[in-house]
């Protein structure tokens, strides 16, 4: 039986205000997911910026830092949020690290190279 078959099959058996109910909260999920992807990218837009600025005065794309005390504001904001620092800490890094990528490629391609000469970064402009 394939997964849409599935989903049939048990939407029958559900009673039709549950079902309302789940589709309501999948509804706003959905666009939750969707504002978290258009915010990403304004993200890495901005951070592209930020790439281009050190890239064009020879600044290393690395900023450990900033980076450190990103996560330490970003895993008290997500107590506060009730959202799980561990969670949120996990996430950041996550973006760092593509951050780090998009900053490594911004750099050569200026012909900077790296934050240390060798092409390797070890944090990111959070």
């Amino acid at each position: 039986m394939s997964t849409s078959e599935n989903d049939a099959s048990a939407s029958r058996r559900i009673d039709a205000s549950v079902q309302a109910e789940l589709n309501r909260l999948r509804e706003s999920i959905d666009n939750i997911d969707a504002a978290v992807v258009h915010m990403l990218a304004e993200r890495f837009k901005a951070t592209q910026q930020v790439g281009r600025l050190k890239a064009d005065h020879q600044l290393p794309p690395a900023d450990p830092a900033r980076e450190t005390r990103q996560i330490t504001r970003l895993r008290q904001l997500a107590q506060s949020a009730n959202l799980d620092p561990a969670f949120a800490e996990k996430l950041l890094n996550f973006i760092i690290a593509e951050v780090i990528r998009h900053h490594e490629r911004i750099a050569e391609e200026a012909g900077n190279g790296g934050a240390d000469g060798n092409g390797s970064a070890t944090a990111a402009e959070a």
